[in-house]
Parts: C-alpha cells; sequence; structure tokens
C-alpha cells in the first residue's frame, strides 16, 4: 500500500533528471507524474467490483506482479513515452494491489486495526514518496527509484497469497460518500502543489541538489506523523481536525507562494503547516468515507479514485499556470540580466562574449530556468577579473531565483484556494445518519 501510493509522487524530485536524460519540456515530464495518477483514478474503482466475487488474495498477488513487472519497465525507459506507458501499467497492477490490501490487512487482522493500517499506510507513503525519490536520485540515479520497488514488490507477492480472505461479498451496497470523497479530490489538487511543484521550484528554480531539496522536502511527512498525536492531545473531534487541515494546508501554501527570499529556512514552516494539515484530514475523511459502508474494498477504491483523480485536478490546473508565468518571466529577466552585466567591471569583450553566451543558454533553456555557469565557464577572465566574473555569476543568479519566486507564487495561492475550496462540501453538506438500508 505505501509503496503504490508513494509513486504518486516518487518520482517529483527526479524530474529534473529525467528531463535531463530522456529529453523533453516541463508539461512533457509531467505526463510521468499524471500517467500513473489518471490511470490508478479511472482503475481503481473497476478492480475494486472485479473483488465482489473472487477471493482477494489472487487477485492482489496479480496487481502486485504486475506492478512490479512495470517497475522493471520504468526503471530500463530509454525514452519519455516508454517511461509514461510503464508508469500506465503500473499503475493498473497498482489499482488492484491497493484495494486488495484493504481486505487482506482486515482479514489479517480486524476491521478497526486492518482499515487504521490501511490509512495509515497512504499517508505516509503519499508524503515520503518525494523525499525517498530524492535521495536515490542524488545518491545514485532516477533508474533506482524504480529498480528499488521491485524486489519489494516481488516478496509482496507470496506474502499476498498466505493470508486467507473471503470474496469481499455484501448483501446490498451504500452510496459512496460524497462529502469527504469531494474534499479529499479537492485536498489532493492541492496538495499537488507542495509536493510537486516546490521540488520543482527548489531544484530547477533555486538550483539545490535533489538530496538537499529531500531533505527539505522531508518536512512534511515528519509532520503529518505528529499530526495524530497533536490531535488525540487536543480532544477536537474528526469534523473540526479536518476543518482545521484545510486551513492549514491552505496557510501554509500561502507561505510558501510569498517567501521573502530563496531561503530554504522559509520554506520549512509553511512545509510543517501542510504535513500537519495532510495528517488531520486524508485519514479522518478516508475512515468518514469508508465508516459502516459495503462493500469495503469498493468504497476504498473510491477514496484512492478521488486522491489520484484530485492529483491530476491540481497538475491540470497549476502545470500551465507555472508554465506560462516561467515563460512571463523571460523578458524581464532577460533586462534585469543585460543591466548587471553592462555594469560589471569587466571589459568590454568580454561584456560582449558574455551577453551573447547568455542569451544563448537563455533561449536554450526556454520554458525552464537556465544554468547560467557554462556561459562564465568559457571566458577567459585574467585573475584581477576572476573575483569581478564571480561575483556577477552570483548576482544573476539571485536574479534567476527571484524571478522563479515569482513566477511559482500564482501556483501556490491557487492551491492554497483549492484547499480552502475543500471546507465547502464538508460545510455545505450537513452530516448525513449511517447509512441504513443499503441503496
Amino acid at each position: 500500500m505505501g509503496v503504490v501510493l508513494a509513486d504518486s509522487a516518487i518520482v517529483t524530485l527526479a524530474l529534473p533528471q529525467i528531463l535531463r536524460h530522456l529529453g523533453g519540456t516541463v508539461p512533457q515530464v509531467a505526463w510521468v507524474l499524471i500517467a500513473f495518477n489518471l490511470v490508478l483514478a479511472l482503475v481503481v474503482v473497476p478492480a475494486a467490483w472485479a473483488y465482489g466475487r473472487r477471493s482477494p488474495a489472487p487477485l492482489c498477488a496479480a496487481g502486485i506482479a504486475i506492478f512490479a513487472g512495470a517497475s522493471a519497465g520504468c526503471a530500463s525507459a530509454g525514452t519519455m513515452e516508454v517511461l509514461i506507458a510503464a508508469r500506465s501499467v503500473q499503475a493498473l497492477g497498482g489499482a488492484f494491489a491497493l484495494v486488495g490490501c484493504l481486505e487482506l490487512l482486515v482479514a489479517a487482522t480486524d476491521e478497526g486495526r486492518g482499515v487504521g493500517r490501511w490509512i495509515a499506510a497512504g499517508v505516509v507513503g503519499t508524503a515520503a514518496g518525494p523525499v525517498a525519490g530524492g535521495l536515490l536520485t542524488e545518491a545514485i540515479s532516477w533508474r533506482w527509484i524504480f529498480v528499488v520497488q521491485v524486489p519489494i514488490a516481488v516478496l509482496a507477492v507470496p506474502a499476498a497469497l498466505t493470508i486467507r480472505a473471503r470474496p469481499a461479498q455484501a448483501p446490498g451496497r451504500h452510496r459512496p460518500a460524497v462529502a469527504p470523497n469531494v474534499a479529499l479530490l479537492l485536498l489532493s489538487a492541492a496538495l499537488t502543489a507542495a509536493l510537486f511543484l516546490l521540488v520543482l521550484l527548489l531544484v530547477k528554480g533555486w538550483g539545490r541538489s535533489p538530496a538537499t531539496a529531500a531533505f527539505t522536502v522531508s518536512v512534511v511527512p515528519v509532520a503529518a506523523f505528529a499530526a495524530r498525536p497533536l490531535a488525540r492531545r487536543f480532544r477536537a473531534g474528526p469534523r473540526s481536525e479536518t476543518v482545521a487541515g484545510c486551513l492549514l494546508i491552505a496557510g501554509g501554501l500561502a507561505g510558501l507562494g510569498l517567501p521573502p527570499s530563496a531561503n530554504l529556512v522559509w520554506t520549512i514552516a509553511p512545509q510543517a503547516l501542510i504535513g500537519l494539515g495532510l495528517g488531520l484530514t486524508v485519514d479522518s475523511l478516508t475512515l468518514d468515507a469508508l465508516r459502516d459502508r459495503v462493500p469495503r474494498a469498493l468504497h476504498g477504491g473510491w477514496t484512492i479514485g478521488a486522491r489520484h483523480a484530485g492529483v491530476v485536478l491540481g497538475l491540470a490546473i497549476l502545470t500551465p499556470v507555472f508554465t506560462a508565468d516561467l515563460r512571463a518571466a523571460q523578458a524581464p529577466a532577460q533586462v534585469a540580466i543585460t543591466a548587471l552585466v553592462l555594469d560589471a567591471p569587466l571589459r568590454a569583450e568580454h561584456k560582449i562574449a558574455l551577453a551573447q553566451g547568455l542569451g544563448d543558454q537563455l533561449v536554450r533553456e526556454r520554458g525552464r530556468v537556465p544554468d547560467l555557469h557554462p556561459a562564465f565557464a568559457r571566458l577567459q577572465l585574467t585573475p584581477k577579473e576572476r573575483p569581478a566574473g564571480e561575483q556577477l555569476e552570483r548576482d544573476l543568479d539571485g536574479q534567476l531565483e527571484r524571478a522563479a519566486t515569482h513566477a511559482f507564487q500564482h501556483s501556490f495561492l491557487i492551491g492554497a484556494g483549492i484547499a480552502l475550496l475543500a471546507l465547502v462540501p464538508l460545510v455545505a453538506l450537513r452530516r448525513r445518519p449511517t447509512p441504513g438500508a443499503p441503496s
């Protein structure tokens, strides 16, 4: 459960390296995320229907095996198209694995503990995925994100087959819980800004390494772990916790959209708010959607489908916004860079060569934040001019950092607005009594 749901966001810190190795544009590489989440959102409910008349163990084991094979395909992909196709197959197997895990966890323990562990594994996997992906990318390669999943999934196949569980039959069926599922969808769309855009800002906008970015975004899972003990201490109740969580996520995203500078310290408090909000909302809403509803696997599938449809919605809304903002920031950035180069204490021929090199680099990286160092590396500066050249490079990098921060601002603020929108189904739709007669 944790590994499959980690895959919804595990590649986020690897996207710049994937982009560099396989080519393409930012919108294209976003499909490495979109394909997995879109297929999972579309397949998971039909997969849950398939469990109605069959033993969960074989279907779950088959789903895990497909996931393992597709992970190997992702690791060996040589083109962006092959990687996206393998990610789609990963999601197909993952859909059957996820709903099967719910039935097997309940069969191996009991209703309360099984559902609780299924929900907790999903929260942990979603929050920790980017951290694990970033560390593997920095330590070895983006391909190892998928390599390490293969043995875990292979070992999970016989583990699933050892659990005896009956088909997920029920005397009747209850309607899906509308309010919590809609709220899950909107919160997942908002969290896309934290789990996807923040990573791109850190690595491509601020030039941090994947490992540095991984440690930075680890604030989110740590805060998510702390949320449940804090909630127990305050004893606020599920509905109050969920409302508070939505507000915390919205506040955290607004904080990411308005940092005073490109210093990583300004991301810590907003991420802590987002992590606390994640821990307070996702498990409470999922439990609310599952409570007293049968068949259990089907309603678990609705929660997974809602969450991943939200990720797709978030990517569909936010990716065009920040891509357009990056392009819009290019012209003023070029003007500012030109002014800094003209004012630098360098010889005229070096300024001309540098201006040409910087211009070529900006054109080459159209739609992405450029790396200006190659233009400086080609300059033949004298030892006396070298300190001025190094200072100019730092000034230009600072200018790009400010431009990138501004370019991501609207997307983070839109994400905050979506998080606030998640309050609507919770407030507008009154809690209905526990469903009695099946529909």
